[in-house]
């Protein structure tokens, strides 16, 4: 039985602290939340913070483990790099994890190396990005450095929302730094999706399309994840390339990845972010339906040292979507509605993390998300039609409210060009 140090017990992280388990593993869990839900699943658990690397090292020294694994989760990453590196265990190098969990970084990087990269700056205050603002052309993007799941990010339209924006992003950035960056609109839907390097080498990718409410208060959290992608192959050839790219001049080795990508109306490809991490939402879930393709096994083999060579491209099967479940409203829940029908031929899998008498918000982060489903479709005219009115079909229902939260609305409207 080898010994896995799995960094986060967060509802997210569950199904990989699980999976490890079935595959006859011993698992030893750090947090810093006492009681967090994948505590039960573990075999020792230890209060200690996932981004301390001296602490997790002397633990992981103590424990003699075999491998060590951040599932989903940025934060952890460096230390899983740092760890394995002391201890002589599979990881990659700690300098290109923090490149890639770093959005400033990770700019300066691409611009060095010659890749499609938005103009961007660096900035430590509001004065600072006053003075630089004039450099750009509106609208652009305003960033936190180190913050994942969109926090604190926003667009700017006009100079005098730059002061409430910046404001918002030191909050939500641990070294208190931002970035601005010019906007890349998009020709195809936003590109997401998992990917997995053996030795250097992509052996594995599965693209998605997101899409992102434009109705709520933050419009940057993707609520819909649809596969397969709906790039024409040869665009997505160059996805794979600018990856390849990116993970050999990094020195990757054998890793998970989940990615943001923007394709413009002149098909430049642009990475505007590569995580080193497995994708959240449950996208590997998902990639496993269309796929059969287990990317939280191959996530815990990888750690481990253990072959995966068996890896290849699977194109996926069918048309499935993962959608966050969410409210308009910020009230108590009364209950989720479901159509039978709906819940019957399309419904496969879900995970809500509310109950009845629970306050749910209007959706301004991933934490304020409602839960996760999966589901399946018969073609892609079904998926489109069903999805652009999904509030026919799951209905979030508050206390004192004569209509579920998911109201008439097209905020997710699934344009296939």
């Amino acid at each position: 039985m080898k010994k896995l140090l799995m960094l986060g017990g967060a509802n997210a992280q569950i199904p990989a602290i699980k999976k490890a388990k079935d595959m006859g593993h011993y698992i030893i869990l750090c947090d810093t939340v006492e009681d967090c839900p994948g505590k039960q699943y573990a075999h020792e658990f230890y209060n200690v913070s996932t981004t301390d690397k001296e602490a997790v090292l002397h633990l992981a020294k103590s424990l003699n483990i075999d491998g060590i694994v951040c599932y989903v989760a940025d934060s952890g990453a460096p230390t899983v790099a740092y760890v394995a590196k002391q201890l002589g265990l599979p990881s990659n190098p700690y300098d290109s994890v923090e490149i890639l969990i770093n959005k400033e970084k990770f700019r300066d990087f691409q611009k060095e190396h010659g890749f499609n990269v938005p103009k961007a700056v660096g900035y430590s205050s509001f004065e600072e990005a006053m003075e630089g603002i004039p450099h750009f052309n509106l609208p652009v993007m305003i960033k936190p450095v180190d913050a994942a799941g969109s926090k604190g990010v926003a667009k700017i339209d006009a100079v005098e929302q730059l002061k409430e924006k910046a404001e918002n992003a030191l909050r939500h950035s641990k070294t208190k730094r931002f970035i601005i960056e010019e906007y890349i609109e998009n020709y195809y839907p936003h590109v997401g999706g998992d990917g997995f390097s053996i030795n250097g080498q992509l052996a594995f990718c599965s693209l998605s399309n997101e899409y992102f409410s434009t109705e709520r208060l933050n419009p940057f959290i993707s609520i819909v994840a649809t596969w397969p992608s709906i790039l024409p192959k040869y665009l997505q050839e160059k996805v794979y390339n600018e990856l390849q790219k990116l993970i050999t001049l990094l020195n990757m080795n054998t890793c998970a990845y989940n990615f943001d990508i923007r394709i413009d109306k002149n098909e430049n490809v642009y990475l505007i972010e590569v995580a080193p991490r497995n994708g959240g939402d449950w996208n590997p879930q998902a990639i496993k339906y269309a796929t059969g393709i287990d990317l939280i096994e191959y996530t815990i083999k990888g750690a481990l040292g253990e072959d995966c060579s068996d890896l290849i491209m699977v194109e996926p099967s069918g048309f499935w979507v993962s959608y966050i479940l969410n409210s308009h409203k910020t009230g108590k829940l009364k209950h989720i509605e479901i159509q039978e029908e709906f819940k019957k031929n399309n419904l496969v899998e879900y995970d809500l993390l509310v109950q009845p008498g629970d306050m749910v918000f209007e959706l301004s982060g991933p934490h304020e998300k409602m839960g996760i489903i999966i589901l399946k479709f018969s073609s892609r005219e079904e998926m489109v039609q069903k999805m652009d009115n999904i509030h026919c079909f799951i209905k979030v229902i508050l206390e004192d409210s004569m209509e579920g939260s998911n109201r008439k609305t097209n905020d997710t409207k699934l344009l296939f060009n």
